[in-house]
């Protein structure tokens, strides 16, 4: 199979869809397939895992590249004639790429990923918010298929007039986050440092430090005893942040990836997310690996990660004081984290990237076969 990725965002940029591309990529590469990656120029490599990579024009905004559609984004498709093109949170480039695949008759799948009218409800732009949903239908609604990660995402989507939705989630590395890493060297000096005197639980955060995050609401948590926060990731709100939790019992670690991110996972007690706009969750997937219990907000895709009262708790967004006594209830219960932390393990064991991407080759081989069928069917016949 030839695969076309467009992507908003690659290397050397570290988000979420970036991660999941990459994987996509190993994926069709441990499996003899050929594919190509087309991206907003930001220093990528000319090569992953051998396939070639074409960054286009680009512009910046809040440190990320915005791809500018370009002429030479339709001839880099045609050149390379995929049986699909799979458009990576299309926006500006997804956008010009499913136009693209339609033209020249190919078929396409959207990957929904970005919370676009979060964005505009989060910063107020009122009426905005009704047109972003506009936007993101009109984009979706020349792909053959879009896939949504989470059941809320899928309803959204519905809710705006989006069809040919499907379900596809994320996968998890299950070997590099798993509960034996707390005894790793690294992991347990780690955990010394974040617990200085030993019995302090270290309740971690890993994500960008960004306002879509909410990690404000970690101010909820000043009072409560016994308790050591740990913040992993950066990023714009890092300044406004550390002002508003100063004075708080807190540590951050800066981005970090690899093995050195599984060694923060593995010094944690208890993962806590705060933002409301996860149209997934990627990391409290990976803290549920390690064994760790999930505290979330009832909103988005955490709702289909979290099972309330069993592997975490889901707290009211609305609510920081449900935070706080979320967090609070995990402090002072060692038995309770450790069922949880088991039980979150047990929730991810089905969903390595390897059983992820077989099922979205699946949804490729569907969109392929079914476009083979409309070309085989007469205009105008009725079957």
């Amino acid at each position: 199979m030839r695969v076309a990725i467009v992507s908003e965002s690659f290397l050397p940029t570290v988000n979420g869809v970036t991660g999941s591309v990459c994987k996509v990529l190993d994926h069709l590469a441990d499996n003899g397939h050929e594919a190509m990656v087309i991206c907003p120029a930001a220093g990528s490599p000319s090569h992953y895992r051998g396939f070639p990579v074409h960054q286009v024009p680009a512009v910046a905004y809040r440190q990320f590249p915005v791809g500018i559609p370009n002429a030479q984004l339709a001839r880099l498709i045609g050149r390379f004639r995929p049986d699909v093109v799979h458009a990576a949170s299309p926006f500006l480039l997804g956008a010009q790429a499913i136009a693209a695949a339609n033209r020249q008759d190919i078929p396409s799948v959207a990957i929904f990923q970005t919370d676009v009218a979060g964005y505009a409800r989060r910063n107020r732009l009122g009426s905005a918010s009704k047109l972003a949903w506009r936007f993101v239908r009109w984009i979706h609604d020349g792909a053959d298929r879009t896939l949504a990660p989470s059941t809320s995402s899928r309803n959204d989507l519905e809710g705006a007039g989006v069809q040919r939705i499907e379900l596809w989630g994320r996968g998890v590395d299950l070997d590099r986050y798993h509960p034996n890493h707390r005894t790793r060297p690294a992991a347990a000096a780690l955990r010394s440092l974040l617990s200085s005197n030993g019995r302090d639980v270290v309740v971690g955060y890993v994500g960008r430090v960004a306002p879509e995050k909410g990690l404000e609401r970690f101010a909820a948590l000043r009072g409560i005893p016994g308790i050591h926060l740990a913040i992993v990731g950066d990023g714009p709100s890092d300044a406004s942040v550390r002002k508003l939790l100063r004075g708080m019992p807190v540590t951050y670690l800066g981005r970090l990836s690899g093995e050195q991110l599984a060694d923060a996972y593995a010094s944690f007690d208890v993962f806590a997310h705060t933002g409301t706009e996860e149209t997934f969750g990627q990391t409290l997937q990976e803290a549920h690996a390690a064994g760790l219990p999930v505290i979330a907000p009832a909103a988005g895709g955490p709702i289909d990660l979290v099972r309330h009262g069993e592997n975490g708790y889901l707290f009211d967004p609305d609510d920081d004081r449900d935070f706080a006594l979320r967090v609070a209830s995990l402090v002072v219960d060692p038995e309770l984290r450790m069922r949880m932390g088991e039980a979150g393990r047990r929730t991810v064991i089905g969903t390595s990237w390897s059983s992820v991407c077989d099922e979205l080759l699946g949804h490729y081989q569907a969109v392929i076969a079914a476009r083979a069928a409309r070309r085989r069917t007469p205009v105008g016949s009725h079957v």
